[in-house]
C-alpha cells in the first residue's frame, strides 16, 4: 500500500475526530450532557451513532479475514451481529430507556434496590468493556503497521490517545456526532472500493486463473489460531455457540446499552433500533464480499496471522496505479474510523461506571479521570497479548455479555420475582464462568478436544447457567423481592404519556444527578 496516500487519509480521520470532539466540548455543560447528552438525541442521529460504534474492527476487518480463512461458515458473524438488534428491539429498548438510568449499574440498582448488585454489575461492565477494547487497539496496530511499517504498539497507542481526548472533551455529546460521522465514513470506505473491485474482477473474466485452487484450501498459520481448532473438531457446536453469543450478547454490550439512555423516550428508543437494523444490515453486505475476493486475490494470507488485513490489501492487489492507491487510502481511513468509533463508545461506557462506582466523587472532572483509567488497562492488554483474530476476540466479549447482562436485563424487565440474591448468583455463575472460559482460551489452557471447544465457545452452556441460576435462586428467596417492584415494573412498561406528573425514575441516583448535575 502506498504510504503517500494512506497516511494522509488516516491523518484526516484522526483530525476530524478531534475537531468534532472539540465541538462537543462547546455544547456540553452539565453532567447529564456528558453521560447521556441530556436525553435529547433523535432516532436518526442516535441510530447512526449506534451503528458507528457497533461496527468495530471485527466488522470492518475481522469478518473478511475469517471468511478468507474458514469459508462461508463465518457468515454467522454478520447475521448474528444484526439479529441481536432484533432481540434488543422486541424485549429491551423501550423499557431500558424508561428506567431513567445512566448506565447498566444504575438500572440494576434501581430495579433490584441493591447496592451490592450494582457493584457486581459495575465489575462486569468494566471487564466486558476492556475485553472488547483490546481487539480494537490491536486492529489499529495491525492497520498502521501495514500502512506505514510502524511497530504494532504505535497504532493502538495513537487510537487510545485520540479517544481519550475526544471523549474527555465533551462526553456523550461529543461522541454522538463523532460516531454518526464515522458510520457514514465506514460505509463509504467499503462501498466505493467494492464497486471498483467488482468491476476489475468482471473485467478480468470472472476470476484469476490460478488463484482459486489455492484459495479454497486454507492452511498454515491461519488454521492454528485460538478458536480455529475447535471449529475444525466440532464445527456444529462452534456454530451454535457463535449464534447464541451474538444473538443474545448485543443487548448487554455496555457501549450499545448506554446509547439508548440518550433517547427522549421509549418510543424513540424503539424507532432508533429499527433504523439501526437498516443501517448495519446494509453495511454487513460488504465484508463478506471482501472475504470472497480475498480468496481469489490474496489466498496467501491464510498462511499468516494477518488475514484481518484482507480488506486493506485488496484495492492495491486488484486495481493498478493511482486508482488503487486512492481506494486503499479510503479503506485505510475507514478502518481507522472503525477503531476510533467503537473505542470511543466503549471508553464512554466504562468511564461512566468508573466515575460513578470507583472514584470517590462524581462530576465532570472525575468523569475525565475515569476516561483515562478506562483506556489504560486495555491498552496494556493490547500491547501484551497478540495472535487472536479480531472477530474471534470480539466474539468472546459477546459470550460474556450474553451470559451475564442478557439474563439480568430480560428477567429484570419481564419477571417481577427476580431477587438480588438470584441476580448475584446468576452473574457470578453465568458471566463469571464465561469470562473464565474465554480467558483460559486465550491463555492456551486447552488446545484441542472437547475441553478446548467448550472453553472457546462458552455461550451455549454459560447462558443457560446464567438464566437458570437467577430463576432458581430467586424462587428460593421470595422474601428478598424488592419492596417497590410493582412500581418499578409499572414504570418500565407503561408508556411515558401515561406516567402522570408524579412519576419518578427507578434509579434515584441517576435522577438526582440529572436534576442537579451541573458541570464542575
Amino acid at each position: 500500500m502506498n504510504e503517500a496516500y494512506a497516511i494522509p487519509a488516516v491523518a484526516v480521520v484522526v483530525l476530524a475526530t478531534v475537531l468534532i470532539g472539540g465541538f462537543g466540548l462547546r455544547i456540553s455543560r452539565t453532567t447529564s450532557d456528558f453521560y447521556v447528552a441530556s436525553r435529547t438525541v433523535g432516532p436518526r442521529l442516535n441510530a447512526a451513532a449506534i451503528s458507528g460504534e457497533y461496527l468495530s474492527a471485527a466488522s470492518f476487518l475481522g469478518i473478511a479475514g475469517l471468511l478468507l480463512v474458514h469459508g462461508p461458515d463465518m457468515l454467522w458473524y454478520p447475521v448474528g451481529y444484526t439479529a441481536g438488534y432484533l432481540v434488543l428491539l422486541v424485549f429491551v429498548a423501550a423499557p431500558l430507556r424508561r428506567s431513567g438510568a445512566y448506565t447498566l449499574p444504575d438500572f440494576a440498582e434501581g430495579r433490584l434496590e441493591s447496592r451490592q448488585v450494582r457493584r457486581v454489575v459495575s465489575m462486569f461492565v468494566v471487564g466486558a468493556g476492556w475485553l472488547y477494547l483490546v481487539p480494537q487497539l490491536q486492529g489499529a496496530g495491525l492497520t498502521l503497521q501495514i500502512l506505514t511499517g510502524a511497530p504494532r504498539w504505535f497504532g493502538g497507542t495513537l487510537v487510545a490517545a485520540v479517544v481519550v481526548l475526544a471523549v474527555a472533551a465533551g462526553g456523550m455529546r461529543s461522541i454522538t456526532f463523532v460516531q454518526a460521522f464515522q458510520y457514514w465514513l465506514k460505509l463509504t470506505a467499503l462501498l466505493v472500493p467494492a464497486f471498483f473491485l467488482l468491476l476489475a474482477w468482471h473485467g478480468a473474466g470472472g476470476s484469476p486463473a490460478d488463484a482459486l485452487p489455492d484459495a479454497l484450501s486454507p492452511a498454515g498459520a491461519g488454521a492454528d489460531q485460538p478458536l480455529a481448532t475447535s471449529r475444525a473438531d466440532h464445527p456444529l457446536y462452534a456454530t451454535y455457540g457463535l449464534i447464541v453469543a451474538t444473538f443474545l450478547g448485543t443487548m448487554g454490550l455496555p457501549h450499545v446499552v448506554v446509547r439508548f439512555y440518550t433517547s427522549p423516550n421509549g418510543r424513540a428508543a424503539r424507532r432508533t433500533t429499527v433504523v439501526v437494523l437498516a443501517l448495519i444490515g446494509a453495511f454487513y453486505y460488504l465484508p463478506p464480499l471482501y472475504g470472497w475476493l480475498g480468496r481469489l486475490y490474496a489466498p496467501e494470507l491464510t498462511a499468516t496471522h494477518d488475514a484481518d488485513a484482507t480488506v486493506l490489501l485488496l484495492p492495491g492487489r486488484v486495481v493498478d496505479g493511482v486508482a488503487g492507491d486512492l481506494l486503499g487510502a479510503l479503506v485505510a481511513g475507514g478502518a481507522f474510523a472503525a477503531f476510533l468509533s467503537t473505542a470511543s463508545g466503549l471508553t464512554m461506557a466504562v468511564a461512566g461506571v468508573v466515575s460513578q462506582d470507583v472514584l470517590p466523587a462524581r462530576g465532570v472532572r472525575h468523569f475525565r479521570l475515569g476516561v483515562v483509567l478506562a483506556m489504560a488497562v486495555p491498552l496494556a492488554g493490547a500491547l501484551l497479548v497478540d495472535g487472536v483474530p479480531v472477530a474471534d476476540a470480539v466474539g468472546m466479549a459477546f459470550a460474556v455479555s450474553a451470559s451475564s447482562f442478557c439474563p439480568l436485563l430480560l428477567l429484570g424487565i419481564w419477571w417481577r420475582r427476580l431477587t438480588p440474591p438470584g441476580a448475584l448468583a446468576g452473574l457470578f455463575l453465568g458471566g463469571g464462568s464465561a469470562l473464565i472460559a474465554v480467558t483460559s482460551t486465550v491463555a492456551g489452557v486447552a488446545t484441542d478436544g472437547w475441553l478446548h471447544t467448550l472453553l472457546a465457545w462458552p455461550a451455549l452452556w454459560s447462558v443457560p447457567v446464567g438464566f437458570l441460576t437467577m430463576i432458581l435462586v430467586s424462587l428460593a428467596t421470595p422474601n428478598a423481592i424488592p419492596p417497590h417492584t410493582t412500581a418499578t415494573m409499572t414504570r418500565l412498561h407503561l408508556p411515558e404519556a401515561l406516567w402522570g406528573r408524579g412519576a419518578v425514575s427507578i434509579s434515584g441516583s441517576a435522577a438526582a444527578r440529572e436534576s442537579n448535575g451541573d458541570a464542575e
